[in-house]
């Protein structure tokens, strides 16, 4: 039985996959996130509440595992990145550094180190769709998460060069669905707290929606593309990196194939909320914080906004035998429902 360290397992992404993993009994758990895991993480899981940055602490989170799955950082907030952009990128340096120390360290029993990297690093790409190989020759992302993404993925790549560490990297593109309700690092103020259910852009306006606080606008969101990807196809992508020899020191995209305008995305939310196709407005598409973002991750709004967003899935279909199985029309439908049957939409922001 291999015993699976989770970072980061009490946010969105990670509880997707800490919950899939809970299913499988040739897994244990051990989740470490300063953040109050939900109760049926705290029954099926041991729970690790240390901060990541000490080395003593990342240490004791690892002690005993076989497997990590790396997406601990500052939190689930994707809108600190514009107010706090020093502090994410010191955050999630700091995290990722000793957490691949200490995975390296001597008496360490790490067989794979699961680094869930972002679409951010594509963030200036200009191939579609965008392979795994092309990052040699992506320009460097200008967003700091952006490139602290891509730091981390260099530390994973040194940390083989110099220590044998066998990696894996995923990056995810455009995440949603339902979530477990992560709650915040109380000691780690935000400049715009999310509505507890909220997992990304989609999910906000989806929220937005049903409490009839957002009229979505379309015209000009024709030239802006993103590949929705469903929190179960992203937690199945991840695991099955994980679980086999083919993923050993490679990096994947784990995406949906289909690219949607944010138009396109918008009307399948507006519709499937039940609004009529006819009265969505004609003005630029805006949110209450600016263009919507809609991608992975906190992409400052303001300063970075990646005009597409379409991976290449190829490799992940060729190595891992996985894709993603949920349409985007079908993943709305049922998030709108898991929205609606939580009596959450009147907290939207």
């Amino acid at each position: 039985m291999s015993r699976v360290l989770v970072t980061g397992g009490a946010g969105a992404i990670g509880g997707a996959i800490v919950r899939r993993l809970l299913a499988d009994p040739a897994y244990e758990v051990r989740v470490s996130d300063r953040r109050l895991a939900p109760q049926w993480m705290r029954e099926g899981a041991e729970v690790h509440e240390g901060d990541l940055r000490v080395a003593r602490e990342a240490r004791a989170a690892l002690d005993g595992c076989t497997h990590v799955i790396h997406l601990g950082g500052l939190d689930d907030d994707a809108h600190d990145a514009e107010a706090r952009p020093f502090t994410l990128m010191e955050a999630e340096s700091a995290v990722c550094s000793t957490m691949v120390g200490a995975a390296v360290a001597p008496g360490a029993e790490v067989e794979r180190f699961v680094y869930v990297s972002s679409a951010a690093v594509f963030e200036r790409a200009s191939e579609f769709p965008t392979s795994e190989a092309y990052l040699a020759e992506c320009p460097t992302p200008e967003s700091p998460y952006g490139f602290a993404m891509l730091a981390g993925e260099m530390y994973c790549r040194a940390a083989d060069e110099e220590h044998g560490l066998q990696y894996t990297i995923c990056r995810l593109f455009d995440a949603y669905g339902p979530t477990i309700g992560p709650s915040a690092t109380p000691d780690v103020p935000c400049a715009r707290k999310r509505a507890p259910e909220s997992a990304s852009a989609l999910n906000d306006l989806i929220m937005s929606v049903l409490a009839g606080e957002t009229t979505p606008r379309v015209e000009g969101a024709e030239e802006h593309t993103r590949t929705p990807t469903h929190m179960d196809d992203i937690a199945s992508g991840v695991i099955a990196s994980m679980g086999t020899p083919k993923a050993v020191n490679e990096d994947f995209n784990i995406a949906a194939a289909r690219e949607l305008t944010v138009a396109e995305i918008v009307r399948i939310v507006w519709e499937t909320c039940g609004e009529d196709p006819e009265s969505l407005a004609t003005e630029p598409l805006l949110t209450a914080t600016g263009p919507l973002p809609m991608a992975t991750g906190p992409l400052p709004t303001d300063t970075v906004e990646a005009r597409r967003s379409w991976p290449s899935v190829e490799k992940a279909r060729r190595l891992l035998g996985w894709e993603a199985r949920i349409e985007a029309e079908e993943g709305i439908a049922a998030t709108v429902e898991w929205i609606r049957a939580r009596g959450s939409v009147g907290s939207a922001p």
